[in-house]
């Protein structure tokens, strides 16, 4: 009878355990590798204002003149001509990147008759104008793993 209770035992402690290790695996769902985007910009006409760094990830997303369809955004400081970002815990996919010389530090893309009057560039662009319009298919890049990338400043 002694042998019984302890094969019992054994079985519902057997059981508990495998309930436990499934619970436990619903809760900590394995972690996928996030990825670390460094950009750069260099050349900067004047050390005035801000860079101003905005990350997509969505086709039709650019142009995004009021910066409504981002992914993510940030600002930096401007050293010897030059400002550098870093997004991190990022997912695999597809981003593409619009950098603005924010001079007057208003948060928007101030422009003349047509043209931004402020600094602006775009991943993949190394000019704009109305036959080179940025667009997301054209600015953007696969992110599988850590990458840096340099983005050319473009004044009119």
């Amino acid at each position: 009878m002694k042998k019984d209770k302890i094969s019992g035992f054994l079985t519902q402690l057997v059981f508990l355990a495998f309930i436990f290790l499934t619970v436990i695996s619903f809760d900590y769902p394995i972690q996928k590798k996030r990825n670390t985007l460094i950009i750069k910009v260099e050349e900067l006409r004047n050390s005035r204002g801000v860079v101003q760094f905005t990350l997509y990830n969505k086709e039709g997303s650019i142009p995004d003149t009021k910066f409504k369809a981002y992914y993510k955004m940030g600002k930096s400081k401007i050293n010897n001509s030059s400002s550098t970002k870093i997004f991190t815990d990022l997912p695999k996919g597809r981003y593409a990147i619009n950098v603005l010389h924010d001079e007057n530090e208003n948060g928007k893309i101030d422009k003349g008759l047509i043209l931004p009057t402020e600094g602006i560039g775009f991943s993949n662009y190394t000019s704009i104008g109305l036959s080179n319009r940025p667009n997301f298919s054209q600015a953007s890049f696969e992110l599988h793993s850590d990458a840096t990338v340099s983005v050319k400043i473009i004044y009119k």
